[in-house]
């Protein structure tokens, strides 16, 4: 067998499967860079997506996340959002963890195969040139090894001969001697390298050669447990970020669950009941009684029925469905319904309150800064301060007049305490006074006081504030003070305002009720 041409079949069957390898490496790094931008894609989709269907500062829909339904679907958007963040978490790790780490590997390993393969071959060009000095010796002394022979055959030859001289007979066994003596030198080389051949051939097939080998096996075994390890990765990358993508899911859930119809139906009507009176009942005219028709022949006239009457009052009637132009903002929102109108009075006069305190407040530094200034003249002159001194006089004098010009509308108009209100309990199915309610007047001006007396208990006087965020109850929480709420462990709640500072957070159920709650009992989630 020849050992030489086994041996390389091996090398070369070596060669071809960590080649394989290295292939294999190549084509998962390229398998994930894909996905990396697949996933980059996807999220990149998502995010244009939430931004599409976001509502534009100051727009209609923003002011319609007052209502449960539009905020879900807002609450759904932010939560697509962050869903999205996740899939780009997902290609930047597969990156950073796999493609980049298993690219440098790979080098790494191009590298050492590299060295393992020239390290073979020149082992095996140090074995070859070995056995080539071999061959050389080898033929050497065959050659002088015949000369010699023949030398020793020509001295047996001329000794036996009878005519030849003493001198043809010593120089001829001195020709023979010599060449016997290289010969022998030659024998000597030829073993010397024939030994040494051995013994380097025995140390390629049994020493360097295994070596090779094992380091080639060792970095297959290390290249196939890198890529077992790669293909983990690429598992738990994804199983990293499936708690918070849970977490998405159950936003979404949570946010399609806190829906509440009947609190939308109650912001609606808070936002836009007008306040209008409802009209009253068509009295009765009895034409059977005496009448004098010589008085006059306008007091004959036929009598007036329900639509005569309520073209009287036309200017107070109002349409539910019917298309209306424009409102003009006057000044003193007389063009609204009387709760509207209360309702922007009330809003006018908290805006004006809030700017008047800060031209309070800044007349109050601009009078310390003077004095300051007065005290130490170094500091600056006080006369500088006198034209902003005048102006903040101004405007906090224009700012009372209008204060007050607002408040004389709002008492006007009703007051703000004055809301009016539905009684559900005073009125019968009908809609007519409740005889056997404590609050039905047989008295006209009365009775027609008493229905718009109260709208509804869950109806709150201000309008309802619209939610900013979520929070998940961490402990128990009684709520048994004034002011606060109870909840369980695990209950979720929208956040109505959130902590000023004092540790305390509003809340509101889905069912309307409001309070307080601490806030380290809470988990609190605000909307962007």
């Amino acid at each position: 067998m020849d050992w030489g041409t086994e041996l390389w079949d091996q090398c070369d069957i070596i060669d071809k499967h960590t080649q394989s390898g290295l292939d294999l490496v190549d084509k998962y790094v390229k398998f994930v860079k894909e996905r990396t931008e697949i996933e980059q894609n996807y999220a990149k989709q998502l995010r244009n997506l939430t931004k599409k269907y976001s509502p534009k500062r100051g727009s209609k829909e923003e002011q319609e996340c007052r209502f449960s339904n539009h905020q879900a679907f807002l609450d759904i958007l932010n939560e697509m959002n962050d869903y999205a963040g996740q899939r780009e978490l997902i290609a930047e790790n597969m990156m950073i963890n796999i493609c980049i780490e298993l690219t440098k590997y790979l080098q790494e390993l191009k590298q050492e195969r590299k060295t393992h393969l020239l390290e073979a071959k020149k082992a095996q060009q140090s074995l070859e040139g070995t056995f080539k000095q071999l061959d050389n010796s080898k033929k050497r002394f065959e050659r002088e090894w015949r000369e010699a022979e023949k030398a020793a055959q020509h001295a047996e030859k001329t000794d036996q001969d009878l005519n030849a001289t003493k001198a043809d007979v010593e120089k001829a066994k001195q020709q023979a001697h010599m060449r016997t003596h290289i010969a022998e030198e030659c024998k000597n080389d030829y073993a010397l390298q024939l030994q040494k051949y051995n013994k380097e051939q025995n140390q390629f097939y049994f020493t360097e050669m295994p070596l090779i080998f094992n380091r080639l096996q060792d970095m297959d075994e290390r290249r196939i447990k890198m890529l077992a390890q790669g293909y983990i990765l690429f598992a738990d990358t994804e199983r990293h970020v499936m708690p918070i993508i849970g977490k998405c899911l159950e936003g979404i859930s949570r946010a399609g669950t806190n829906v509440n119809e009947r609190n939308d139906s109650l912001v609606l009507i808070e936002q836009h009941k007008s306040g209008f009176e409802r009209p009253g009942d068509v009295e009765f005219e009895d034409y059977s009684q005496g009448i004098n028709r010589a008085s006059s022949d306008s007091s004959l006239s036929t009598p007036k029925g329900p639509l005569e009457l309520l073209s009287k009052n036309k200017n107070k009637t109002f349409r539910l469905f019917n298309k209306k132009s424009k409102p003009v903002d006057t000044e003193g929102f007389t063009h609204l319904p009387p709760e509207q109108r209360r309702k922007r009075l009330q809003q006018k006069i908290d805006d004006i309150s809030k700017e008047l305190q800060k031209e309070t407040d800044q007349s109050e530094a601009l009078d310390k800064m003077k004095d300051v200034y007065e005290k130490n003249p170094q500091m600056g002159d006080p006369a500088s301060l006198a034209p902003q001194i005048t102006q903040t006089a101004q405007n906090m004098e224009r700012l009372r007049g209008e204060l007050n010009k607002y408040e004389s509308w709002l008492a006007e108009a009703g007051g703000r305490g004055d809301s009016i209100r539905y009684s559900t309990h005073s009125m019968n199915n009908n809609g007519a006074p409740n005889p056997s309610s404590p609050e039905a007047i047989s008295d006209d001006t009365e009775s027609s006081q008493v229905i718009y007396t109260e709208f509804d208990d869950d109806f709150e006087e201000e309008e309802l504030a619209a939610p900013i965020g979520q929070c998940t109850a961490l402990y128990n929480f009684p709520g048994s003070s004034e002011g606060t709420i109870s909840m369980q462990e695990g209950e979720v709640l929208s956040v109505v305002e959130e902590d000023k500072g004092d540790g305390w957070t509003r809340v509101r159920r889905n069912n309307g009720d409001e309070g307080y709650i601490p806030t380290s009992y809470a988990t609190i989630t605000l909307n962007n």
